[in-house]
């Protein structure tokens, strides 16, 4: 889509635009620019997966966008990049007929079905070779996107085939989908394009990781998370999960002059049947007399197609070898395929050979190796978590499955094992997608011979015997024994992995070891193991040993943000243990933090405050804190601390708002440098409260405590001489 030329004179723009933004907000004459700017980075991002600035530097521009777009609403258009996130919820979404039906696709599962479909397609053909087009099959969900007049009209999902969902609102936060596109260059007015919505496997990953944080049950597949999330109400939420758009097929177009094409098939101006019409006779753009040219058209107007990974071959043999080639890689993706798609390249060709009521007969599914399998379920064990959470673990007899010899599955709670019905000595049918983690899609019901048994939960933890609890509004079972043996040794291992303390050559075995040979008792235990005692273990020579030692030294020095994450404190992941080391200078300030005060720090809700709230009051933890801090860890925060001399010594501010002249990280750090102290909520401790556009509830609770002065920023500026 961005030439060289134009790559290299955007970059410059960034560059001249970042360095200007740093003393002074963007002008108004510059917001042009500055769509372009976010446009082209959007496109590096989400297309190419090759990012040129870094996301704070993104935000820093895209924040300079919203405020030129607050003071001048005139200036917004539906395309500006703002434009993505909505503001509310979803109240509902409406069903919207497609303009052409989306079909299904004929499958096959091996070569002889592709064979016997060649054959039938080059007799409907007439020709004795096909050129085909081959691409992968997205395992993802399926929408229809809408442009007129080069802009984005509508998104729907497929629903029946014939009418879906409209979800626009949600289409539009996906970064991958342009809201603008100069479909007019190929003289195109309406565009329907068809194309796969998914979450890659990292996202994927990265969003099960939370959702384990929550204490709820991971989502079984990208496919399951990228449907479901186009239906969430909230826009907010959907632009988090960080969806993928790959569009691959247009359907259906009419030209500026009149045409109208319908899968394939033209009519003219007037309506005349232009059907048989030769494909180099076409009245169009020659991109959009191939299947393969209208993929590169896509990928040339900032489409993510599979321009990449299509391949034009002549001859069913060459489609065969490339299926083959194409499945080895599998693995190797960032996302779920399932298989690949055969297309007849010639859509003068697609036409004449038109479809069923079902599916088209130019094009055809082939299918990989299903990543299912069934098993026996023996028997059910209870494992116990670094939170107290009891989680039944299915095991099977081993089976191969997607590369790898799968044998314990993970039931989650006792809640799903009910709502699937499945009873010790099931045959069971066993999924894995990718490098997920295997699951149990369902018992085989009609396979049961009556000598199945229920599968019986505990009423006392398996470890350490004491009665097991289930919260109110939880679907997990908990130990709350904290000095249960399994919990402990979870929570060491939590604390020492890559994530949080980053401790090397002390993984879940060695942790285990030691601890049953009474070496480590407890998370401050790991900086004092009896090294000489180690040393004498089979398989820990000198070196190991060695470097052991140093890894757990190095660990003290780790960011506090890393502490913070190794503590495992519920509902804290990795983003909001950078949000809380931020919040302050040290970590036992969390101490004075009220409920309020940690839900005014962002994305703090009340189920999180609530959770930090308790950790820093518990004086079990409270000790250690200290005995951490003994031991010579960091518990301070990577920020300066606070000067005690300056005209602001001894004063506390709070910033709300949003602020024009200064970056809100900046302001903060010209209070501390001059002595003052930052709070995170407005109490009676507070002396300043320096109000931004936009300012909300930290606004109106400061107007009725007499002694806090509200100052604008200007003020703010001239207070500091700056």
């Amino acid at each position: 889509m961005y030439s060289p030329e134009q790559t290299k004179k955007l970059q410059q723009l960034t560059n001249n635009l970042l360095a200007a933004s740093k003393t002074h907000p963007v002008e108004k004459s510059k917001l042009e620019e500055l769509k372009d700017v976010l446009r082209f980075h959007e496109y590096r991002y989400a297309i190419m997966n090759d990012p040129l600035i870094s996301d704070f530097e993104y935000d820093g521009l895209y924040k300079q966008l919203e405020h030129i777009e607050t003071a001048h609403p005139d200036l917004v258009t539906a395309d500006s990049p703002s434009q993505r996130v909505a503001k509310g919820l979803t109240k509902e979404f409406p069903t919207m007929q497609h303009l052409v039906p989306m079909l299904s696709l004929e499958n096959s599962y091996n070569e002889q079905d592709l064979l016997d479909w060649d054959r039938r397609a080059r007799e409907l053909s007439g020709l004795e070779e096909l050129e085909y087009c081959v691409e992968p099959k997205f395992d993802g969900a399926s929408i229809s996107l809408t442009y007129e007049n080069d802009m984005l009209l509508r998104g729907v999902t497929r629903g029946d085939g014939v009418a879906g969902d409209e979800i626009t609102t949600n289409i539009r936060q996906i970064r991958s989908v342009p809201l603008s596109a100069s479909f007019s260059k190929y003289g195109l007015q309406v565009v329907e394009i068809r194309g796969e919505i998914l979450m890659n496997k990292n996202n994927f990953k990265k969003y099960n990781e939370q959702l384990a944080e929550q204490n709820l049950a991971p989502l079984a597949n990208p496919r399951n998370a990228a449907a479901g999330s186009l239906r969430i109400k909230d826009p907010k939420e959907v632009s988090r999960r960080n969806l993928e758009a790959f569009l691959y097929h247009i359907s259906y177009f009419t030209t500026l002059e009149g045409w109208q094409m319908t899968d394939g098939h033209l009519a003219g101006p007037e309506g005349e049947d232009m059907g048989k019409v030769r494909s180099k006779d076409m009245p169009v753009h020659p991109a959009l007399k191939t299947h393969s040219g209208s993929l590169q058209l896509l990928w040339d107007l900032g489409f993510r197609s599979p321009q990449k990974e299509k391949k034009v071959v002549k001859g069913i043999q060459a489609v065969v070898d490339y299926c083959h080639e194409f499945e080895k890689q599998r693995d190797n993706l960032p996302y779920e395929i399932d298989g690949m798609v055969i297309k007849v390249n010639s859509i003068a060709l697609q036409d004449k050979m038109g479809m069923t009521t079902h599916h088209p007969r130019w094009a055809i599914a082939f299918k990989f190796k299903a990543r299912q399998a069934t098993s026996t379920l023996r028997k059910v064990e209870f494992q116990v978590g670094r939170t107290g959470s009891i989680t039944p673990v299915a095991k099977l007899d081993p089976v191969p499955l997607g590369g790898v010899t799968v044998s314990s599955v993970s039931l989650f709670n006792e809640e799903v094992v009910r709502e699937k019905d499945l009873k010790i000595g099931d045959q069971v049918l066993v999924e894995r997608a990718g490098d997920v983690i295997p699951y149990i899609v369902k018992p085989l019901t009609d396979v049961r011979t009556g000598k199945e048994t229920s599968i019986v939960f505990p009423t006392h933890c398996p470890v350490c015997g004491d009665k097991l609890v289930k919260p109110e509004g939880e679907a997990v079972w908990r130990c709350v024994n904290i000095n249960c043996p399994a919990q402990v040794v979870e929570r060491i291992i939590h604390f020492a992995s890559k994530d949080a303390m980053d401790i090397r050559s002390f993984g879940d075995a060695n942790v285990r070891k030691f601890y049953e040979l009474g070496f480590l008792k407890d998370v401050p235990g790991i900086y004092h193991l009896p090294y000489d005692k180690i040393r004498e273990l089979e398989g820990f020579g000198e070196k190991s040993v060695g470097n052991l030692q140093t890894a757990i030294e190095t660990s003290k020095q780790q960011p506090l943000h890393r502490l913070i994450f190794g503590l495992g404190i519920r509902y804290v992941g990795e983003t909001t243990a950078k949000t809380l080391a931020a919040a302050v200078s040290h970590l036992s300030d969390f101490t004075e933090y009220s409920l309020e005060d940690l839900q005014n720090l962002e994305d703090v809700g009340p189920k999180v405050a609530t959770s930090v709230y308790q950790f820093f009051h518990n004086k079990d933890n409270k000790a250690l804190l200290e005995k951490l801090e003994s031991l010579g860890l960091n518990l301070k925060s990577q920020k300066a601390a606070p000067s005690t001399e300056g005209n602001l010594n001894g004063q506390t501010f709070l910033f709300t708002g949003t602020l024009n002249r200064l970056k809100r990280s900046d302001a903060e750090e010209i209070v501390e440098k001059n002595g003052g102290k930052l709070l995170s909520g407005v109490s009676s401790k507070l002396n300043y409260l320096i109000v931004g556009e936009d300012a909300g509830s930290k606004l109106e609770k400061a107007k009725k405590i007499p002694s806090i002065k509200i100052l604008t920023e200007d003020e703010f500026i001239k207070m500091v001489n700056i």
